[in-house]
């Protein structure tokens, strides 16, 4: 029996089925894996070693782990072949879909050959000055500049300058708790299972994160610029070991995330036991974040029903419609998509923000 084998029959052990939790209209969690680069894209490169090759070569064998082991998720891939995808239709597949997670794969280069380990990044903007993340992050954004017309996706963003980070110093994810959650299972798994060095959890302006309009996380699996890890990364050992963590950092936060689900349950069922108290969430459509609050006299206030304003990580978020209705609030959505494009659905429970996925659970329990 070859080292390979071995590898195999022990990573074939340790696998454990995801929990059975539906939770969306065809009872799935909705999970977008995304292999950096591709196409004419080949990323960083080191010899005839590709980082678009290693990036669907782990991202392929990840999301066929959880088809095969997680029945009540749903997989959708940004791409499954060698074929070039803008930064910002990668999220746009995910936000599309209602993704419950958005997991982007890359490998990661440095001037330095001796620069090792495994690193997991989220959006933010609390180290986009430090000079390791910084040159990370504008590294892999550096792929727009393959795109046609990229000026106009990414808001003036230049890829060749660091200034042009300040388009993040006023965006707060509105999933960061979960995002961190994700990404602090998939360091530990990568360190713990695939015994790779460790770099750390961080944050940075990562393009392809940006408009995400859920938990999401950008993994570099290792240094292509390391001849050893790319040896190790464009190995059948390397692809599995990768792979296999990645999955197992997936299986733990969807155990995390049904148990907050499972939760809510109870406390909507004890509400729907009072008929004083059937209270439903309420669904609104954000549209608009801006610095500063708009002036009363504005124009944009009256171009929607229900515009109302909520502020979170230092920005005031406008909104409109106000409704229990979740048909009703994608209609509203589809209306006000046409003028912003990037519009989408939020959800209020007793006071307090949740996923749109909690909301509908609950209100499944109630009505």
């Amino acid at each position: 029996m070859n080292r390979l084998l071995s590898v195999l029959i022990l990573s074939a052990s340790l696998l454990t089925f995801c929990p059975a939790h539906a939770i969306d209209e065809q009872g799935r969690f909705v999970l977008v894996i995304d292999p950096g680069h591709g196409g004419k894209d080949p990323g960083a490169v080191n010899g005839k070693s590709q980082e678009k090759s290693i990036n669907l070569n782990v991202a392929l064998k990840m999301g066929k782990l959880i088809e095969d082991n997680c029945k009540n998720v749903k997989v959708i891939y940004t791409r499954k072949t060698d074929v070039f995808v803008e930064l910002y239709k990668r999220a746009d597949i995910a936000n599309k879909a209602s993704a419950d997670m958005f997991i982007s794969i890359h490998t990661n280069s440095a001037k330095s050959k001796t620069a090792n380990g495994a690193e997991t990044y989220l959006l933010g903007v609390e180290e986009n000055r430090t000079s390791a993340n910084l040159n990370a992050a504008l590294q892999e954004n550096k792929a727009i500049l393959l795109e046609n017309d990229y000026e106009t996706h990414y808001e003036g963003y230049d890829p060749n300058s660091p200034e042009s980070m300040i388009i993040f110093e006023f965006m707060q994810n509105e999933y960061q708790k979960e995002s961190l959650k994700m990404a602090s299972f998939t360091q530990d798994q990568m360190v713990k299972s695939a015994k790779r060095p460790d770099r750390g959890v961080h944050q940075a302006g990562y393009l392809v994160l940006w408009k995400s309009t859920m938990p999401s996380i950008l993994v570099e699996l290792g240094f292509i610029s390391n001849d050893n890890e790319c040896k190790y990364l464009t190995s059948q050992k390397g692809v599995d070991e990768m792979s296999m963590s990645l999955y197992k950092a997936f299986q733990e936060y969807l155990d995390y995330h049904n148990k907050l689900l499972e939760r809510a349950v109870p406390a909507a069922q004890a509400i729907g036991n009072k008929e004083e108290q059937k209270e439903l969430p309420i669904y609104k459509v954000q549209f608009m974040s801006l610095k500063t609050p708009l002036k009363k006299n504005d124009k944009r206030l009256k171009a929607y029903p229900d515009i109302d304003y909520y502020t979170e990580g230092g920005m005031c978020k406008y909104t409109c419609g106000d409704t229990t209705d979740y048909e009703a609030i994608q209609k509203t959505k589809t209306e006000v998509q046409k003028k912003y494009k990037d519009a989408f659905v939020i959800a209020v429970y007793q006071g307090k923000k949740i996923s749109v996925k909690e909301a509908r659970e609950i209100a499944s329990k109630i009505k």
